[in-house]
């Protein structure tokens, strides 16, 4: 990481921290500063972005990486459907942050509910700012990681603001990794 990468192909980004869908053209220099659940959180000429894990061949990344995690998802299907779900949420990422959505206390609610015969999983989740342009595709990310549960019908993540997010929510794991205890 912190190497100076050529892009071997077009991707679609996500700009950080607006939200906003772009186009990094083959040949953009990149550096990876964050590698994290799956997504790369790169820096260009023109600020940070984050490229899909469908995209990292274009940053020369090798699918031995995707193919851990494959794995790691095949021991999981055995567990309880909420372990999964807060598993599959574990690995969703502020991409400003090393530390993912669970223990950065983003997540307030989490339940795995029957409706009508389906299992419905509803998340209500928060950001660390009100203004965060990342919000929607944090909160998509979220609901795209439960959805590759095979149990679960539906997902429903709602972005909430109360009460709002502060620093003592996030669990000792994530104090750890962020070098506050």
């Amino acid at each position: 990481m912190n190497q100076e990468i050529t892009l071997t192909r077009e991707v679609d980004a996500i700009q950080i921290p607006s939200g906003d869908t772009i186009t990094l053209p083959s040949d953009t220099p990149v550096v990876i500063t964050q590698s994290l659940g799956g997504t790369y959180t790169v820096a260009t000429s023109s600020g940070l972005a984050r490229i899909s894990s469908e995209d990292a061949d274009a940053l020369g990344i090798d699918k031995e990486a995707s193919e851990e995690r494959s794995r790691e998802a095949e021991r999981m299907k055995d567990a309880p459907v909420e372990d999964q779900v807060w598993h599959q949420l574990k690995q969703v990422y502020d991409p400003e942050i090393p530390v993912d959505i669970v223990n950065l206390g983003l997540v307030y609610d989490c339940t795995v509910e029957d409706e009508e015969g389906k299992q419905v999983v509803k998340v209500k989740m928060t950001l660390t700012a009100p203004g965060c342009g990342m919000g929607p595709a944090i909160a998509a990310d979220a609901q795209a990681r439960v959805m590759t549960i095979d149990e679960i019908d539906d997902a429903r993540v709602e972005l909430v603001w109360d009460p709002p997010w502060n620093q003592d929510m996030i669990s000792e794991e994530g104090k750890m990794k962020l070098g506050m205890i």
